[in-house]
């Protein structure tokens, strides 16, 4: 049985710059966590149709990894031919809808695993291409980065070296809709983060930014997250950091992992 982690990540700063068309463009820093992951099997199986197995909070036909099938058959033949052999399990501890991607994780996985086993010869840059289509953060995972500079609808990537960080993560049992936290940065907190900030806030190591931003101050969705779920304020304590549009908060640990 072929396997892959699938790993979490957060998003060491936000910062809304725009829009575009239906998107809001955004400025960040996306770190994976090395110490929370999916796995992601193919099984050799027999089935009448493209099988997804896991514990998700949606039928498989609105599934990353469904979607990710769908536009990779569409590009040989082999992948469909594949999948009547063999089915996906996921075995799930990312939590979902926690700012955590792990829906656009699996997704680049699976994308990344069907290349190889199918023999797609597709660079990443071409997986990345297709990720996007699925969701803003797929391309980050496609490119399996600890730590990248992301901009634009997320299909920017740019590699930042830096030490491995050491992630705690903590998930409060809220599910946080993207959707209605967007609307209510629109409608309340609206404010377009300049890029020369941006800048300079790509040059600096993950720890510095935390060190010189507040939780808000780091992520613009926080405040209008917390304007919706307002039992989110629980949960802020010193030297926490909020991840995406949440409910996760997370920490860096002292020294490397």
């Amino acid at each position: 049985m072929l396997t892959k982690k699938s790993y979490a990540k957060v998003n060491i700063f936000l910062k809304i710059m725009g829009k575009r068309d239906n998107y809001h463009e955004l400025s960040s820093r996306f770190v994976r966590v090395h110490s929370l992951f999916d796995i992601v099997s193919f099984k050799k199986e027999s089935c009448t149709e493209f099988t997804l197995e896991g514990n998700f909070g949606c039928e498989t036909k609105k599934n990353t990894i469904y979607k990710a099938y769908l536009l990779l058959k569409d590009i040989s033949a082999k992948v469909e031919e594949y999948f009547k052999n063999h089915k996906v399990i996921v075995d799930k501890k990312i939590p979902e809808f926690a700012g955590l991607g792990g829906g656009s994780s699996n997704a680049a996985t699976f994308m990344l695993m069907v290349n190889e086993e199918c023999n797609l010869g597709l660079s990443k840059d071409d997986l990345c291409e297709i990720a996007v289509k699925i969701g803003a953060d797929v391309p980050f995972f496609v490119y399996e980065y600890d730590s990248a500079n992301v901009s634009g609808i997320g299909e920017k990537i740019e590699k930042f070296e830096e030490e491995i960080l050491d992630i705690e993560v903590v998930t409060p049992a809220i599910m946080c809709n993207t959707g209605e936290i967007f609307s209510a940065f629109r409608d309340k907190f609206y404010s377009e983060f300049k890029e020369c900030e941006a800048i300079k806030l790509y040059k600096l190591k993950s720890t510095e930014i935390l060190k010189e931003h507040s939780i808000s101050e780091a992520n613009d969705l926080y405040k209008p997250a917390k304007s919706i779920y307002k039992e989110l304020e629980k949960y802020e304590k010193k030297d926490w950091f909020f991840s995406g549009s949440g409910s996760s908060f997370f920490r860096i640990n002292n020294g490397k992992k």
